[in-house]
């Protein structure tokens, strides 16, 4: 069932709520959270698909806020609300609200949102393209717990990462991050399968793939290693090679759909782990509104501190972990010759620090060579 409104206001929306719902014989309300779109013409339909299929799983009031251009300055002086209402099988298992704005009422957007939140619900808000740098401080997105951008809609992904880790509030979340929760899942579990230790890694993907940054700062995060980032044609996420001192793991996804996981020792498997869809995403966004913790400490480790690079294979990755077996191996020989000039002369003045310090500063150079 759908209800057009024109030239209306949030009170009137809330009456053709209820009228609806009485229309279709279900006066209750039976949706847990509230969730907001924030978005442009061109995306709201896409948009809306995705929210209408999560909806399935997570029964939501779902307000749609379009904020239409005025391109006249007598445009911009008419301040109007129109609205479309649906409810039943137009609107999945919840309620939708279509709101499109004009003039003024475009810059408090928040003030016509706040009366349709439903009562004691959490609110979530997303912007599926043009999210603001500091979602938490932009005025829609302090009525949520629980705000959703998505850095691969943005001009420069990348950059973008930057902006994000120093405005970060609990509460904000990525999907380009959501994209690669089954990689991550994939990776510890493979790492749950040995007892080794991890020296080095390369993550392979797009160029301008904020999902592949991502994983490569939680693994540098998680793993304590370096990490190299190198380019390939895709689709997304193509590959993740770690070297240990029980060989390499490789986790390889060539097509986009079916990936085979590589342990040193073991036959070679095939594992599902297909590029998701948007509705998918939102829809495991919802399952939890409490703070991040984990990708809020791997948006904080900072692209900056990646070892980039073009294309590449698991040559590159052996010789960043030749490198770091290097620096540890100086380091180890700098620390046993103090030890046994210590021991030797004890009564003498302590060596200055400097020649130890210079050995591990020539060790890092070469390796960084």
């Amino acid at each position: 069932m759908k209800i057009d409104l024109t030239d209306t206001t949030s009170g009137k929306i809330n009456k053709a709520l209820v009228q609806g719902r009485r229309a279709i014989g279900t006066p209750a309300v039976g949706m847990v959270l509230t969730l907001v779109i924030v978005t442009d013409e061109e995306n709201a339909y896409d948009a809306l698909r995705a929210a209408n299929e999560a909806s399935r799983e997570h029964p939501s009031r779902t307000l749609v806020v379009i904020k239409r251009v005025s391109r006249t300055p007598r445009d911009r002086a008419q301040t109007r609300l129109d609205a479309e209402v649906r409810v039943g099988a137009d609107a999945g298992t919840g309620e939708t609200v279509v709101l499109r704005l004009y003039g003024e009422v475009t810059e408090h957007a928040q003030s016509v949102v706040l009366p349709l939140l439903l009562p004691d619900a959490p609110v979530v808000v997303w912007w599926p393209v043009n999210a603001p740098l500091d979602p938490a401080n932009d005025p829609l997105g302090a009525l949520a717990q629980r705000r959703v951008t998505d850095t691969y809609a943005a001009e420069d992904p990348i950059g973008e990462l930057t902006g994000r880790a120093e405005a970060y509030t609990p509460g904000d979340t990525d999907l380009s991050w959501t994209r690669i929760t089954p990689w991550r899942s994939m990776l510890a579990a493979a790492l749950d399968q040995v007892v080794c230790e991890v020296t080095a890694v390369e993550v392979e993907g797009e160029e301008f793939n904020p999902s592949v940054e991502l994983l490569a700062m939680w693994l540098a995060d998680r793993l304590g290693v370096p990490v190299r980032r190198t380019h390939s044609p895709g689709p997304g996420l193509t590959a993740v090679r770690m070297e240990t001192d029980c060989g390499p793991i490789v986790l390889d996804r060539a097509d986009g759909a079916l990936a085979n996981l590589s342990i040193q020792g073991q036959p070679d498997r095939a594992v599902a782990l297909k590029r998701r869809e948007t509705a998918e995403l939102i829809a495991e966004e919802l399952r939890r509104l409490d703070p991040d913790d984990t990708y809020a400490s791997a948006l904080r480790y900072g692209v900056d501190r990646l070892g980039n690079g073009g294309p590449g294979g698991s040559a590159d990755v052996s010789e960043i972990a030749a490198a770091a077996k290097a620096v540890a191996a100086a380091e180890a020989e700098a620390e046993t010759e103090t030890e046994a000039t210590s021991a030797a002369a004890p009564a003498a003045p302590a060596a200055p620090a400097g020649k130890s310090s210079a050995r591990k500063t020539a060790a890092k150079k070469a390796a960084a060579k």
